[in-house]
């Protein structure tokens, strides 16, 4: 007696795999443009923060060596006012390397204009007030 088995393959097919990989295309490329932006986010945040943290020092530099509005002041002069040890500390830059500066008591360091421009998408120019 013979007996007949039939075998059926369950498989996918081409199209369906080119739908799953372009699905998973556009997903990646959303993602991907979120993470950018969300880090180009965090890098205008941290320049703001090491802006305000500037200013803070040279206040705190006029205020204990007597200075007037319109003194200038070197990085190296409000290097003792930061934390030690910190990137900020030692580099004096900015996430994109470029030197923060110039110094003038009463009117606060400004952000360069390299990182104004190369942020400038996802921080606009009220973002950076009064520092801009």
């Amino acid at each position: 007696m013979q007996t007949s088995r039939k075998h059926t393959v369950r498989a996918f097919t081409l199209v369906e795999i080119m739908i799953v990989v372009a699905i998973i295309a556009l997903l990646a490329s959303i993602f991907t443009s979120n993470v950018i932006r969300a880090r180009k986010r965090a890098q205008a945040t941290k320049v703001l923060d090491d802006l305000r943290t500037l200013d803070g020092a040279l206040d705190l530099w006029a205020l204990e060596t007597n200075r007037q509005a319109g003194d200038i002041a070197q990085f190296s002069d409000l290097q003792p006012y930061l934390k030690q040890q910190n990137k900020l500390n030692l580099t004096g830059t900015d996430v994109f390397g470029q030197p923060y500066g110039p110094y003038s008591v009463d009117v606060g360091p400004k952000v360069a204009a390299f990182t104004f421009a190369a942020l400038s998408d996802v921080a606009p120019a009220e973002f950076w007030s009064p520092f801009y």
